[in-house]
């Protein structure tokens, strides 16, 4: 039996699980298709009906039908699975990024080690984010980018100011 814990991890044993009306259905038509096919004698189907309707998990649903083809009662494919949340890296990214035009160039080199992280750590778990992700890493290089274009520039004026200084030779 596949389920889901909530969490996105897979349940050790479904069996504890309540079962569904529709669940209930399904075992009851496994057994009338079981009685149809001559593998349950009416007073076994009877019995069994009735196991059926009072069953209260899958794992009672499983025990009435396992012996019959189909019987293996398994927890619905649409069955919804937890929710994937945005990787919190990503959002770190994204938020270092921004905060690099209020706090200068001190979040620049998180913004994109986070981005980078999260961008893996997204291929891997399949969570949502990868915008957020990426466009941290973008703000993260465009700053680090402008970081080192100004220090250039910087070199240069300075180089320029002391050449201009300095006496020429006498």
């Amino acid at each position: 039996m596949t389920a889901s814990t909530g969490y996105g991890l897979p349940a050790p044993d479904a069996g504890y699980l309540r079962a569904a009306t529709a669940d209930r259905e399904r075992a009851a038509d496994v057994l009338k298709a079981g009685y149809a096919e001559g593998r349950l004698s009416k007073a076994e189907y009877d019995i069994r009906a009735d196991q059926v309707f009072a069953a209260r998990t899958l794992a009672e649903l499983a025990l009435v039908t396992a012996d019959l083809p189909g019987g293996h009662i398994a927890a619905p494919a649409a069955w919804p699975s937890a929710p994937k949340g945005t990787n919190s890296l990503a959002v770190a990214s994204l938020i270092c990024g921004i905060a690099q035009f209020v706090a200068g160039p001190l979040p620049t080199i998180p913004a994109i080690v986070l981005g980078h992280m999260a961008r893996r750590e997204i291929r891997r778990t399949g969570e949502d984010g990868n915008g957020a992700a990426t466009v941290g890493l973008v703000l993260g290089w465009a700053g680090l980018s402008l970081m080192v274009l100004v220090a250039l520039i910087a070199l240069v004026v300075i180089t320029a100011i002391r050449g201009h200084g300095a006496p020429a030779g006498g």
